[in-house]
């Protein structure tokens, strides 16, 4: 049934019960109309408002609900739909918008994938230029001032000694963050040892009590699940020394139902409401990469859990 038709027949249904009520009531209108007449009329004419007003609101409820979803979908959140159920023009219009949302949600995912490829390939490569040529020059000048140091004498070599521990601490930065833009131990070893070098690195860089929980036997990942599950693992670590004012997080890494699932808890002050940030929205991108479920939960006063669980796709051999 269409549209137009649906509200004419409520309204028909609406004016056809007030036709009749006139007709075989035993209610008459004097000329001129008395009081209680008046009131008669007053209040038949509110309770068929009432009656309209509630049956419209009744047709009209998928459109209502269509309306709210309009306004909170989230393509970040995938699945949310409603049912179509029946013909006509209202059923049609939510297949459509559903139709709409999944073309919607995979080409943002297509998009994302495209761009967190890219990031991780300029992660890379500056990465290796990083290694390769700053780390280098650095480990040179580190060389050449041990030579001048020892051929220097009083003064001068304490100058060239500080000088070494300044250029020695500027190198161990630079080695940090080639770890951080791309973990060769990731590639090398594997998850369990790339958070464990994390996580390591975390508590020395921060001063924060780290407790680390992974069970035994974890199934294989495939490397983009790995590389997913580091990411979100890093930038919750990160968050967490920013924003949360904690003093002890755990890292759990477990398996269960042929999934792999990642939580980092913080003992921290938590919040009411999660900050969709550009931090939290790069973990919830990342997560549908690879059809992860990402759930974040905070509480006043608490702390805060990051949740990621990732499918298990074995590693192609």
């Amino acid at each position: 049934m269409s549209l137009f038709w649906r509200i004419f027949g409520l309204n028909a249904v609406v004016l056809g019960a007030a036709t009749a009520l006139l007709l075989w009531a035993p209610v008459t209108v004097s000329v001129p109309i008395l009081l209680t007449e008046a009131v008669v009329l007053v209040v038949g004419m509110g309770v068929m408002l009432v009656t309209n007003g509630a049956l419209l609101r009744l047709g009209l409820a998928p459109l209502a609900r269509l309306t709210a979803l309009m306004a909170t979908v989230d393509l970040l959140r995938p699945g949310q739909r409603l049912p179509a159920a029946g013909s006509g023009e209202v059923p049609e219009l939510i297949r459509g918008f559903n139709a709409m949302l999944e073309r919607l949600e995979s080409e943002r995912a297509a998009s994302s994938a495209r761009v967190l490829l890219a990031q991780e390939a300029e992660r890379r490569r500056i990465a290796q230029e990083l290694h390769d040529e700053v780390g280098q020059s650095m480990t040179a000048v580190l060389l050449v001032l041990g030579r001048a140091a020892d051929e220097a004498d009083g003064a001068l070599r304490e100058e060239l000694h500080q000088a070494q521990e300044i250029t020695r601490g500027s190198l161990d930065e630079v080695r940090r963050l080639v770890r951080r833009l791309r973990p060769g131990v990731l590639d090398d070893l594997g998850l369990v040892s790339a958070l464990s070098s994390l996580v390591n690195d975390f508590a020395a860089h921060t001063g924060l009590r780290v407790v680390r929980r992974f069970d035994a036997g974890l199934p294989a990942l495939d490397d983009e699940g790995e590389l997913v599950l580091y990411r979100v693992a890093q930038e919750s670590l990160t968050n967490a020394a920013r924003h949360a004012d904690a003093e002890r997080l755990e890292v759990a890494l477990e398996s269960s139902g042929g999934a792999v699932t990642l939580s980092i808890t913080d003992d921290g002050r938590g919040m009411e409401t999660v900050c969709e940030g550009a931090g939290v929205r790069g973990m919830r991108e990342r997560a549908l990469l690879i059809g992860a479920d990402l759930d974040i939960t905070s509480t006043p006063g608490t702390g805060t859990r990051v949740r990621l669980t990732a499918p298990v796709a074995r590693k192609q051999l």
